[in-house]
């Protein structure tokens, strides 16, 4: 009696991201940041896990003096949704996404900005929800945090150092 092959299951690409314009780890382009157009870059990702409703998509500076300082968040981003296209701005957001607060009280993007003579590491994630956020526009980072708690499928990181 021939032995049994193991079953073969499909080897399938985790949920990943991907920032045009550099990789992770890299150096941010100044056109992203205060020193340039400070615009968004394109932003992207493939296949979220199964039951995905919406995507939660934030930028922050965890070396900011005086704790982590929040350049973008968006959520209700629609499950089916791929991208966030570069230069994005509150009138041409996905249909359905919300801006949450940044740290300057404001709720569009805001690049990268570091004191003077600092390099910092920036941190974007995008987390896929098995759920729309009940939050209104304008909503804090922890508020949008506190929702999404026990609702993430997945999350993929990505990062970029910043000078001035």
């Amino acid at each position: 009696m021939p032995t049994p092959k193991p079953s073969e299951t499909p080897t399938l690409e985790p949920f990943a991201m991907q920032i045009e314009g550099f990789n992770s780890g890299e150096v941010i382009p100044p056109e992203f940041s205060c020193l340039g157009d400070n615009a968004s870059p394109r932003i992207s990702w493939n296949e979220p896990p199964a039951g995905t409703q919406s995507f939660t998509f934030i930028f922050d500076d965890p070396d900011a003096p005086g704790g982590t300082w929040e350049h973008w968040i968006l959520f209700n981003i629609p499950g089916d949704v791929r991208e966030l296209a570069a230069g994005l701005s509150e009138e041409n957001y996905p249909v359905g996404s919300k801006s949450g607060v940044n740290s300057w009280g404001e709720l569009p993007y805001g690049g990268p900005c570091p004191p003077v003579g600092s390099t910092h590491e920036y941190v974007f994630v995008v987390y896929a929800l098995d759920t729309e956020l009940e939050l209104d526009a304008g909503a804090k980072k922890s508020e949008i945090v506190a929702a999404m708690e026990g609702h993430v499928l997945a999350e993929s990181q990505y990062t970029g150092l910043f000078s001035r």
